[in-house]
Parts: structure tokens; C-alpha cells; sequence
């Protein structure tokens, strides 16, 4: 009983501190995604590789999303004709790279400040390499879904194909697009809006009243706290679970090896898949028995790679190409987290 008690106590706290950040983070996202005219954007983003990575990285700025809305941006992007390692960039280092995420970092680890510059340091030097790899593949038909390679833009076979089903979609779709939502009813099915060039979904939307609009964004963000708020809620009961239930011999070992520790916690952001808005607090509970590298590597690939986010990232990429952007991101967080270890600890 005094184990439950401790249990539902910790995931309470956890709970308690987390969701305000939660609400801010999903109302902001709302806000962004109809307020903002994204082929502005588009048009200023620079051509090099190495430098539309970057800048890619530090998008997360204009439009901070966690790693459950990050996808269904990257995907207007990439359709907008946004070069690949922008695209990428963003799809990487926006659930970290992001005032939002910033400030609930700095509110979990204010006596441990170097946490939260190591991880925003680390999210733009990761995803910028990664975006520059994949910018070496110049043929996208090789890398994305074939449902997305008909609509993207520097696609240049698929240019007439693309205007044409882009009036089908808009004379029949609703003009929403949910960020975290895009796969409805349970049914697998991808929403064609989803699919809808940017361009469109901008026209669209931007010509909607302001009553109308708002109306949208508080739908919307009901939607994204409903599927985010769970995962919240199981992410803390996890979290909550481990600190009880495990036995702390096991918990104290692991924790405290420099490679065993970043392992054990590669693996816990891999399967846990909690929102980069809340997930510092996650890491927080795991303070006082492991290694700072391996906190910095939950914080810094669990946004960028979860179990979740796997089937979004699928509605954009083949799974060849999944698995490369994984792997990539998993040795480069490994490496980077390690060097903290083995000469800050």
C-alpha cells in the first residue's frame, strides 16, 4: 500500500507540473498553424545544404510544435518545395528547438543550467548533420511515399498531376488540418487534406473570417490536448511505475555507467514517447540516480525519434529511409552524450 501510495504521488506532481506547458504548447501550435503564411517562409529559405539544415533547425522558433505536429508541417513543407534538409532540420530539432520546450526545460532543471543549453546545442548539431546527409540524396522518389512524391513540387513529372488532384482535394476535404490528427477514425486511412499543397491549405484557410478561424483553432487545439493529454497521462504512469516498482539496485547500476546509463535511457525515450513539451519532467525523476549525458540523451533523442512518432513519420518517408534517419540520429546523440560522461562527470 505505501508503494502505491508513493506511486500515485509521484505521478501526480509529474502530472500537475507538465500540463500547463502541455496547454500552452498545443494553443500556440494552434495559433501558428492558421496565422502564419508559410510560402513567405518558403521563399526566404536558403538553397545550401549545409545552411538550410540550420536554418531548418531554428524553425522551431516560428512554429513550435512538438514531435506529434512536426510531421504534418515537415510534409507541407517538403510539398511546398522547401529543400530536403530544411525539411528535415525542422522535422528534427523543432520538438526541442522551440521557446516552449526551452522554457519547461529551464523549469525542470534550473540547478542544472548546462542541461538546458547542452540539449538545445545538441538538437541543432544533430539534426543539421542529418539534414546535410539526406540533402545528398537528390532524387526524393527514392526516399518519400509515393503518395507524397506525386504532390511534391521540384517534382517536375508530377507538377500537372499534382494541380490537378490538389482541386479535387480542395473541392471535397475540409480545409482543417489538424497537426497531431491527421489519421482519423481508426481506420488508418490518411486525411487528403493532409495531403493538400501548402499553398492551398494557406488559401485557403486565410480567406476563413477571424470568428471562423479561432473557431478552428480552439478545435484543433481540443483535438491535439485529447491525444497528447494521454499520452501525458501514460507517460507520467510509466515514469511513476519505474521509480516505484523497479528495484533501485537495478536502477542505481544502470544509472550509473557512462554507456550503460545512456543506453538504458536511448531505450526509455524510444518506448516511453512522451511530448518534448513535457518531457523534461520525465527526466527530472531520474535525476539523482543517472548520469547528466544520459538525461541529455532522453531529452535530446526521445523528440526526435519515438515509437509514435515512427507511424508519422511513415506518411513521409519510406521505411528505409526511416530507419536510416533513426539510426543516424541514435549514434549521433550516443556520441555526443558520451563525450559529457566521460569529461563532466
Amino acid at each position: 500500500m505505501n508503494q502505491l501510495n508513493n506511486g500515485f504521488t509521484l505521478f501526480l506532481s509529474l502530472l500537475v507540473e507538465a500540463m500547463p506547458f502541455l496547454l500552452l504548447g498545443v494553443l500556440f501550435s494552434s495559433l501558428l498553424l492558421f496565422f502564419i503564411d508559410e510560402r513567405k517562409l518558403v521563399a526566404r529559405m536558403p538553397r545550401n545544404p549545409l545552411l538550410g539544415a540550420l536554418v531548418g533547425s531554428l524553425v522551431g522558433f516560428l512554429f513550435p510544435v512538438c514531435e506529434c505536429g512536426n510531421v504534418p508541417v515537415a510534409r507541407r513543407l517538403l510539398m511546398q518545395g522547401v529543400p530536403t534538409p530544411v525539411a528535415i532540420g525542422f522535422l528534427l530539432a523543432a520538438p526541442t528547438v522551440n521557446p516552449i520546450v526551452i522554457w519547461a526545460t529551464w523549469s525542470a532543471f534550473r540547478d542544472q543550467p548546462e542541461i538546458v543549453v547542452l540539449r538545445v546545442v545538441f538538437s541543432l548539431l544533430i539534426a543539421t548533420i542529418v539534414g546535410f546527409v539526406f540533402s545528398q540524396q537528390k532524387d526524393l522518389k527514392a526516399i518519400v511515399q509515393p503518395s507524397l512524391a506525386r504532390y511534391i513540387k521540384f517534382n517536375p513529372e508530377a507538377k500537372s498531376e499534382a494541380r490537378q488532384r490538389s482541386h479535387q482535394v480542395q473541392a471535397t476535404a475540409p480545409t482543417l488540418l489538424q497537426s497531431g490528427t491527421y489519421i482519423l477514425g481508426g481506420k488508418g486511412q490518411v486525411r487528403m487534406d493532409a495531403l493538400m499543397p501548402a499553398a492551398t491549405m494557406t488559401s485557403t484557410s486565410s480567406g476563413k473570417p477571424l470568428v471562423d478561424k479561432l473557431r478552428l483553432v480552439v478545435d484543433n487545439s481540443i483535438q491535439e490536448l485529447r491525444e497528447l493529454g494521454a499520452v501525458l497521462v501514460i507517460g507520467s504512469a510509466i515514469a511513476a511505475a519505474i521509480q516505484v516498482l523497479a528495484p533501485r539496485e537495478l536502477i542505481l547500476s544502470l544509472g550509473a555507467g557512462p554507456v550503460s546509463s545512456i543506453v538504458a535511457m536511448l531505450v526509455l525515450a524510444a518506448v516511453v514517447s512522451i511530448c518534448s513539451t513535457v518531457d523534461s519532467f520525465f527526466a527530472l525523476s531520474f535525476a539523482s540516480t543517472f548520469t547528466s549525458g544520459s538525461l541529455l540523451a532522453f531529452l535530446v533523442f526521445g523528440p526526435m525519434i519515438d515509437l509514435k512518432g515512427v507511424g508519422l513519420m511513415l506518411s513521409i518517408f519510406k521505411p528505409k529511409a526511416v530507419f536510416y534517419l533513426f539510426a543516424i540520429a541514435g549514434q549521433l546523440t550516443f556520441l555526443f552524450t558520451l563525450i559529457v560522461n566521460l569529461h563532466f562527470i
